[in-house]
């Protein structure tokens, strides 16, 4: 059979997916290398030297910036989201699969902050604490801001995967004398664990890289996302692509982990498959 000609779509297309990806990773492919700068090099190029001195330069003390407090506060919030927003999408889109009066204006009342521009959120929660004479603090009115975005991508996320769930999968287990909890636990937990891993990447991506909803909610102490923006007004130095280089790294690792992880869950289901369909 001969393919057809490939017509000018294919090549505009083409073109299009490689300004896309040079649009995308050219920039942090620039960072990475100007990390590599010599002691003597600037935030240009061309390069003077290649070192690695920066990123040494990187976790000693800084006249500006505190790199390693500001990436401890974004990671732990970076978890602590994760575990709310699965916990709490896998509880909702469980309750969302029976019809319940006010189900609709919960919903769109749960997602509504995806609407609402990013920066309000955030200036409003921070108000709302200094009129309930709080302060704001990276572990209270922070969390709860990255809540208002995570949850809502969560959720989304769930109720697709609960409205193709099989149900008889459940009812099977019930047949057998499993409890309510039993059921959730060794059935739907387990069919459900690559979505839920989906989820959590969702959580702590979405935490980790936020800037408009901490920013008025953070109080004292910069998230990473907060010191990254003060280091471009004050450093001059390539450490600053050096912390950029640490932290894409961390995030293309938080991403292999949960991608291993999928991975992993798939390829003991196929196993476990397998070894049923040898003894039956």
């Amino acid at each position: 059979m001969q393919h057809g000609k490939r017509g000018p779509a294919f090549y505009f297309l083409g073109a299009f997916f490689v300004l896309f990806v040079l649009f995308l990773y050219g920039p942090t492919l620039t960072i990475l290398v100007l990390s590599f700068q010599g002691p003597t090099g600037g935030l240009t190029f061309p390069m003077v030297g290649v070192s690695t001195y920066w990123f040494t330069n990187l976790f000693e003390r800084q006249m500006v910036g505190d790199f390693a407090g500001s990436f401890q506060r974004s990671m732990i919030l970076g978890v602590l989201s994760m575990l709310v927003t699965v916990a709490a999408s896998f509880a909702a889109g469980l309750a969302f699969r029976a019809r319940f009066r006010g189900s609709a204006v919960i919903f769109y009342l749960a997602i509504a902050s995806l609407i609402v521009p990013s920066i309000l959120i955030s200036l409003g929660i921070g108000l709302l604490f200094r009129v309930l004479g709080w302060d704001p603090t990276w572990y209270t009115s922070a969390f709860g801001a990255h809540l208002t975005w995570t949850l809502p991508f969560g959720l989304l996320i769930m109720f697709a995967v609960f409205n193709r769930f099989d149900r008889r999968y459940e009812e099977a287990a019930r047949d057998l004398g499993a409890t309510s909890w039993q059921t959730i636990r060794h059935v739907v937990i387990p069919i459900l664990l690559p979505s839920l891993i989906g989820v959590g990447l969702f959580g702590f991506t979405l935490s980790y890289d936020e800037f408009a909803r901490s920013l008025y909610t953070a109080g004292t102490f910069n998230t990473l996302p907060l010191e990254i923006y003060g280091m471009t007004t004050n450093v001059t130095t390539p450490v600053l692509y050096a912390l950029g280089t640490v932290t894409t790294g961390v995030s293309f690792l938080v991403i292999g982990v949960a991608l291993g992880a999928v991975i992993l869950v798939q390829r003991r289901r196929a196993r476990h498959g397998s070894d049923a369909g040898k003894a039956a």
